[in-house]
Parts: C-alpha cells; structure tokens; sequence
C-alpha cells in the first residue's frame, strides 16, 4: 500500500488545531435515507464557523463516472464546474466549543489507504472520540420517534440509545472500515445507524438531519442550532399526516406499523420493529407506493419545506 499521507493535504497551519478535539464524520455515496447525511453537512456548514484543515485528492478516491460533477451550462459557454470534495474542517459549535468535521463524498477506491490516512489524522491531532452517522430505510412509521442503532465501543451510547441490535451481515461502508480499524485500536467511536420510515427514504425529511445532530450532541456534548430544522420537520409532518388523514386505507397502513413498532418497544418476543410475525412486509411496501404518489402529485412551485418547490 502507498503512503496514506500522498492521499491528502493538510492546507492550514496544522497548530490551529487544538489536542483533543472530537471528530465527527459524515460521508454522502452510500444508501442516504431521508437526505440525513446530505443535510447534515450542508446545515453545518451553513450554519457554523468553519476551515478547511485537510483536502482529499478526489482524482484519487472519486469515481467520476459514477458520480458525476455538475457544470452550469449558460446559454451559449460552460461558467462553472462543482468538483465534488472530501475536506477535514476545523467547526465550532454554538456554545464555542472546536470540533473536526470529515465531510464530502464517499471513497470509491483506495479503502484501506484511506482509511490509514484517517487514522494518521486522529493520531495527529490527538483526537478524543470519534462519531459518525448514516441513514438507512427501514418499514417504521413517520409517526413516531427516528430510532437508532448503534455501533463502536462507545457501551454507554450502546445501552442508552440502540434500539435495534441486529445480528447480520450488510453491505459496508467506508466509514464501516473507518469504526472497525479504530476499533481494532481501542479509540472511542461510535456509529449512529438512523432507522428512516423507507417511504420517506428519497426524501429530504429534515428530522433525519434534528436526529443526527442530536446523536452526535449525545456522544459529544457539542451543541448546534437546530430551529429551522424543527420547524421546517413540523411542516413537513403536517403535509404527509394530511394525506394519511385523506385516505382511509393508507391510515390503516400507517396504524398497523404503528402497532408493530409500539408491540417491538415494549419489549414482546418480536425479533424487530420491521417485521410481523411472518416476517413479511407488505405495508410498508403499500405505504411507499401511496406516499410516492402523493410526492410526486406535487408539482414545481408548491409550498414545500425545502423552500425551493423541489418535493421533499
């Protein structure tokens, strides 16, 4: 394996990093239900004080023909071109405190070498912990509470907040390998999986990203800005409960998931809020087709939460 360091650059003065910051981490590419990933950095970087401390070699790591960069095609000339970036930022949250922040594309190659890289980082810095979050769908009502799974060795965050404690095989991520070689190292990490309702998982459900910021607020104590997300949920709730209110059969889709994941909650002999006793799935699978519908009913212009009459 070549150097990890040929696979980054460190682009500010590396003493503007105070010892024993937390790292938190959210990379776009991998199943994103509900936008979580996606919004979470967009907001953060929106939203906080930020540098960039570290860029990635993106001619390296990115697949351009599998995603893509956007140019902006005016009229009769190219006058612009959105490269899709990996950055290291040094953030600070709202109360003041500093924390690094690992955000951008996904790698598509070079697993191993990046992730050595990553933990050349954490050794440079003197990390403290680090936290990471995705999104995946999963048959759970949009009415009650996104849940959490979660992995490292983090126990405390383990026993709080994991509601689904799977024994399984699924595909990785390269933050997968990321947690699993920090592991290996005894670092403090842990991973937060958000258990998205999968109608809603090609969405922007901006409660995904309230949920992520407030599992990486639990593992850290970092504290962020999260009014216009909670507004910006509750509009978004309002305008799906309208539809599920307007039809009959959908309701009772919605009420027999909620009834399942309540039954899960409490405790019952259920192995997962995802599945009946059959281990079959047939509502939410009806639910998705109704509420695609209904998302897709609505056209440019309407009044969605994302302001900018895209469909949430």
């Amino acid at each position: 394996m070549e150097q990890p360091s040929g696979l980054y650059e460190v682009v500010a003065d590396a003493g503007l990093v105070p010892d024993g910051l937390n790292l938190v981490a959210a990379l776009t590419g991998f199943t994103d239900a509900g936008g979580a990933v996606g919004q979470l950095g967009e907001y953060l970087l929106d939203n906080l004080d930020n540098r960039v401390i570290v860029e990635f070699d993106t001619d390296t790591l990115l697949d351009y023909r599998a995603r893509r960069p956007i140019i902006t095609f005016d009229e009769d000339h190219l006058s612009d071109y959105e490269p899709q970036t990996l950055r290291l930022y040094l953030m600070t949250d709202e109360l003041g405190q500093r924390f690094l922040f690992l955000n951008g594309f996904e790698p598509d190659f070079q697993w191993e070498r990046f992730t050595a890289a990553v933990i050349e980082l954490v050794q440079l810095f003197h990390v403290k912990t680090t936290t990471w979050v995705h999104a995946i769908p999963m048959p759970v009502p949009h009415t009650r509470p996104i849940s959490v799974t979660v992995s490292g060795n983090r126990i405390e965050l383990i026993d709080a907040m994991s509601v689904w404690r799977p024994s399984t095989q699924a595909p990785a991520n390269a933050l997968h390998l990321v947690e699993y070689r920090l592991q290996e190292l005894g670092h403090p990490i842990a991973g937060f999986v958000l258990l998205v309702p999968h109608y809603l998982a090609d969405t922007e459900y901006p409660v995904t990203a309230l949920v992520a910021l407030e599992s990486i607020s639990s593992a850290t104590g970092l504290i962020f800005p999260t009014d216009r997300l909670r507004e910006e949920g509750r509009v978004f709730a309002g305008k799906i409960d309208e539809q599920v209110e307007s039809n009959a059969e959908l309701a009772r889709l919605v009420h027999t998931l909620e009834e399942r994941h309540d039954t899960y909650m409490e405790g019952t002999s259920l192995r997962s809020p995802l599945t009946d006793v059959d281990g079959e799935l047939p509502s939410a699978d009806e639910i998705a087709d109704e509420l695609e519908r209904f998302l897709a009913g609505n056209r440019p212009g309407d009044d969605f939460p994302s302001g900018d009459g895209r469909p949430l």
